[in-house]
């Protein structure tokens, strides 16, 4: 009896806490709203002359971007500004591009949202100045029926996606707060990460913005790591910086036991993401090929979770141990070129990224189209041509 009553009593507190936390967040999405529908309405009433004359401004707390719309219908403008600050963006509003150019050289805007046909200065035109003047605001074109292909065109100049009018207000907050979520991913990918040395049995940090480097381990040009073992064997593996640049792993291609490669040759390679990319990696020390890890082939993430240990690829009885290990890099010194990597991998990303075709940069498989662009930064700006042989090698995927 008493332990029904017990019972019962934790079930009684479970669910007052559940019913309190729910109220809780039910009041504070309410209240959010309502401040924002205040702001809104004391931005309609506002205008700032010596910026543009058509400026109407709306700020809210915490905005989740700073959005410029440039219309030449009042009433487009309105539903944007009523939209979009409602749905926690900060928003300003002019009526021709001109104005519009006018507001980017003075203020900091995540996106630039432009009508495409627009008496005086068109919507391409915006789109080409807004890229000259700053090209880190991104341009949105709002366009018609009628002019989809313009608004295409315009994507070569700058611009990253269309929205076609006329638009429900889901439509417009959903597209808004997708252009939210590729800018916050293009700008993590392009933002060198940290690099922190750590202990080889340790699992390190998870996060991809920061890079696990293996005190006591060394490290190759190529993107290898070499642990000298007690028998005079060396076990190698793939670094932290490859899985955390180009994304998973989703299959491995393993050397075979017994052969002969010469530091350089292509030892193993990697199919990454879904499209299969393959990048082939350098034997970082030249002998023979002894043992492959075969745990690997029903769980390859282990490369990912515990790269330094049983992650690793093969094991080499070396040659020239003594002359190779003089090309690799271990603890210190091995940060700092990490580091360098860093920036170098960042600078080809953002080349390859702005040469990606509109219709890419667009696609709602936007993870996909930067994993390509990462593979090809990291192909061109680490590893040398390799050949490895289809009968020399084992794959295994997941």
């Amino acid at each position: 009896m008493i332990f029904l009553m017990v019972l019962l009593t934790v079930v009684v507190f479970a669910v007052v806490d559940l019913t309190l936390r729910l109220t809780l967040k039910q009041m504070q999405a309410t209240r959010a709203r309502r401040e924002r529908q205040q702001a809104l309405d004391i931005g309609l009433k506002l205008e700032f002359a010596e910026e543009a004359l058509s400026l109407k401004r709306v700020e809210v707390a915490s905005p989740k971007g700073r959005i410029l719309a440039v219309d030449d219908e009042p009433v487009i403008l309105d539903s944007f500004r009523k939209i979009l600050v409602l749905a926690g963006f900060a928003v300003d509003t002019v009526e021709s591009g001109q104005e519009a150019l006018s507001l980017v050289r003075k203020n900091d805007y995540d996106f630039v949202f432009t009508d495409l046909k627009m008496p005086g200065m068109d919507g391409l035109d915006v789109a080409k100045g807004v890229h000259h003047l700053r090209p880190d605001i991104d341009i949105a074109i709002i366009t018609g029926y009628g002019t989809i292909e313009s608004a295409v065109d315009a994507m070569r100049f700058g611009a990253v996606d269309y929205v076609q009018k006329p638009f429900t207000e889901d439509e417009l907050v959903e597209f808004a707060n997708r252009l939210v979520l590729r800018r916050q991913d293009r700008r993590e990918r392009l933002t060198p990460p940290e690099i922190r040395l750590v202990t080889p049995s340790s699992a390190g940090v998870a996060s991809p913005r920061v890079v696990n480097v293996p005190g006591g381990i060394y490290v190759s040009p190529e993107h290898s790591w070499v642990k000298i073992e007690m028998t005079g064997e060396a076990r190698v593996g793939l670094d932290d910086f490859v899985q955390k640049s180009v994304g998973p792993v989703t299959a491995i291609r393993l050397p075979e036991p017994g052969r002969a490669v010469r530091r350089g040759d292509a030892l193993f390679a990697l199919s990454i993401g879904g499209d299969g990319q393959e990048l082939r990696f350098a034997a970082p020390l030249s002998g023979k090929v002894v043992h492959v890890n075969h745990d690997l082939d029903y769980q390859l993430d282990l490369m990912r979770l515990r790269p330094y240990e049983q992650g690793w690829v093969c094991t080499i009885d070396p040659q020239e141990l003594t002359a190779d290990l003089g090309k690799l890099m271990i603890g210190a010194d091995a940060v700092s070129w990490y580091q360098n990597e860093a920036r170098r991998f960042t600078d080809r990303l953002t080349e390859e990224l702005a040469a990606e075709p509109a219709v890419d940069r667009r696609s709602p498989h936007t993870n996909g189209t930067a994993q390509r662009a990462a593979c090809r930064a990291f192909d061109k700006t680490f590893l040398q041509p390799a050949r490895l042989p289809e009968t020399a090698a084992q794959t295994v995927k997941v």
